[in-house]
């Protein structure tokens, strides 16, 4: 009763705030019941979905995702990993030498007995057989009768699935042996909204769906124990949850059962050899870690993972906006790290900071991608970024403990967008993820320049701007599925200052920034925009006589100017706004009063300039 309030309460909320005018969404209910074959890596599958159609049109289509099925030979997926130039090195194998590397798709040596597959046995819409195809890994299903707008209609399905090995997020045995990583698993409904539906083929990148509830019974052996998206509805009667239990088994079988409200994406991992450790946080959810005790320092590492997972989880509630589900369950698997509906499965067999580092990124997409249903396909550095600035700021205030924030507290990825920017290889951020020529040039794209992205609209905006930004954000978009345009009006909105030119250009194009300064004499100084990106500018200006003075260059598009900021490095320092600068025009001088030492363009390296070389100049 106490999480249904709470929901209530959220959606009032938002209600109150509202969306941007016409906004709809559709929501999904399942009902899963799922039966394991541990020994042969085999499931049957039993779901009914609840589908509400809220979209203003009827439908007489829908489409599911069948993601097992990129899991074999000839697949887009296995023809994507010859066609890159740099394939991800989990999927693929060198058969040649290590001066001469030749790389082999992994998935394109599966045997019928390793690949993946998601195969349809029957499909009812409201109790009346429907006709469908497969497509990869696309199910097209041709309703009987339409869906009536403000309808609901209920699909039945059953179908066999076979859990591939373990090359990408999902898979069985997983190089630190871990039996079963179930993620993409099941039919899931495709996302329909104002774009239309969201068909892509599953080829390596990410997800968007529906927000709805999810109820998954899973029968397996009763030596298993799962870790899952939601909430244990029966730990009593299976094993790891609660002390001394006496599994409840039914012809060797426990069966687990997990309810979870409100996500978009349900995931499991499961293993006999499983450990359950727990605590909470302040405000009262629910941590969980399920993972291998291959060691005493693997069992360390956890232990002290988990107690810095209560940290971050407090501190992005109080920075973010408060943590919206009961649970949160950080699960041993996969092949990496990565993100679902209140669980994820990340490698634990890592050193300390490593591990605490990848559940601060994977607990921090809780809310870019979970909380805010990102579309990762469209906007894939929208939750990768903003992810990635909230990891750093974690990683800097709560496991290196350096106490206040620093001027730029994400320097690294700016360092790895430097080197994007000037590699050749960098993509317009506007990209389908999909679609860039290398997985270089996504990766820092989507996790870098995203957050240099996020950092710097708070050089544009101000620090404190940024910060209610997100708190904005959070009570206007929460479970629903906003754009990087709805983000950008809301710090609008907050800031009062105009963002355009800003987004357009810094994700839809491959621009780059880099101001210089000029020539120091007779009290004049000069500032030469080398570039095609105009930013606004500080500008600190130390005197001969010791005193120094903030000089703030707006830009003109911006149709605002940003409030004075309270880092320590302008702390009792004059600031005096300039007239603005037009991105017409290539120089801007003024003059002081005093003789000058020296110029400094942005102390805080928050700006993204390219050459930081040439923003510092003494005078001679």
């Amino acid at each position: 009763m106490k999480y249904f309030a709470l929901l209530l309460c959220m959606a009032l909320s938002s209600m109150v705030f509202g969306q941007r005018k016409g906004y709809w969404q559709q929501d999904v209910k399942y009902t899963m019941d799922i039966d394991v074959n541990e020994k042969d890596f085999q499931y049957n599958g039993a779901m009914t979905l609840v589908y509400g159609n809220n979209s203003g049109q009827s439908l007489s289509k829908v489409y599911f995702h069948l993601y097992f099925n990129a899991f074999q030979p000839g697949s887009m997926m296995d023809h994507r990993l010859t066609s890159i130039s740099d394939p991800d090195a989990r999927m693929v194998k060198n058969i040649g030498t290590k001066e001469k590397p030749v790389l082999e798709s992994r998935i394109s040596k599966l045997t019928p007995d390793q690949i993946g597959y998601q195969k349809i046995s029957s499909i009812k819409v409201n109790g009346t057989p429907a006709t469908f195809k497969v497509d990869g890994t696309i199910l097209e299903v041709n309703l009987p009768q339409a869906i009536a707008d403000g309808s609901k209609t209920t699909f039945q399905l059953e179908w066999q699935a076979q859990v591939p090995e373990q090359i990408r997020r999902s898979g069985r045995n997983s190089k630190e042996g871990v039996a079963l990583s179930m993620t993409q698993w099941y039919p899931k409904m495709a996302h329909f909204d104002e774009f239309g539906w969201h068909l892509d083929e599953y080829v390596g990148r990410e997800f968007i769906a529906p927000f709805g509830d999810f109820d998954v019974t899973i029968h397996i052996n009763k030596d298993y124990v799962l870790g899952a998206s939601g909430v244990l509805q029966n730990p009593t009667e299976v094993k790891g949850y609660v002390s001394n239990t006496k599994v409840k088994a039914k012809k060797n079988k426990a069966s687990w059962r997990f309810k979870a409200n409100n996500i978009h994406d349900f995931a499991w991992g499961a293993d006999p050899k499983f450990v359950v450790d727990s605590t909470t946080t302040n405000a009262g959810v629910k941590l969980y870690i399920v993972y291998l005790p291959s060691s005493s320092e693997v069992v360390s590492n956890w232990k002290q993972a988990l107690g810095f997972a209560k940290e971050f989880f407090d501190l992005t509630s109080r920075r973010f906006g408060a943590y919206p589900w009961p649970t949160y369950t950080i699960v041993q698997g996969g092949d990496g790290g990565m993100e679902y509906g209140t669980v994820t499965l990340v490698t634990g067999g890592r050193n300390l900071k490593s591990l605490v580092n990848v559940i601060f990124h994977e607990a921090a997409h809780s809310w870019y991608q979970h909380l805010f249903g990102i579309n990762e396909t469209v906007d894939e550095w929208f939750d990768e970024g903003f992810t990635s600035y909230i990891e750093e700021l974690g990683m800097h205030e709560l496991f290196e403990k350096k106490g206040a924030i620093p001027t730029n507290p994400v320097m690294v990825p700016y360092r790895a967008y430097y080197r994007l920017a000037l590699s050749g290889k960098e993509e317009p951020m506007s990209l389908l993820a999909d679609y860039y020529n290398t997985n270089y040039a996504y990766s820092n794209q989507a996790y870098n320049k995203g957050a240099v992205l996020v950092e710097q609209l708070g050089y544009i905006i101000g620090k404190e701007n940024l910060e209610k930004t997100f708190l904005k954000f959070y009570e206007v978009w929460k479970f629903k599925h906003p754009t990087p345009n709805d983000f950008k009006r809301v710090a609008e909105e907050v800031s009062g200052i105009n963002l355009k030119w800003y987004f357009n250009l810094f994700i839809n194009t491959t621009r780059k920034i880099d101001y210089a300064i000029g020539d120091i004499s007779n009290q004049t100084i000069q500032i030469q925009n080398k570039s095609d990106l105009a930013m606004p500018l500080d500008i600190l200006v130390e005197y001969k006589d010791g005193s120094k003075e903030l000089f703030y260059i707006p830009l003109r598009e911006m149709r605002g100017v940003k409030p004075s900021e309270g880092y320590d490095i302008y702390k009792g320092i004059q600031r005096t706004v300039l007239t603005d600068w037009f991105w017409t025009k290539p120089t801007y001088s003024f003059q002081v009063n005093k003789e000058i030492a020296k110029a400094w363009i942005d102390p805080t390296q928050r700006l993204a300039d390219i050459e930081h070389g040439d923003n510092i100049k003494e005078a001679q």
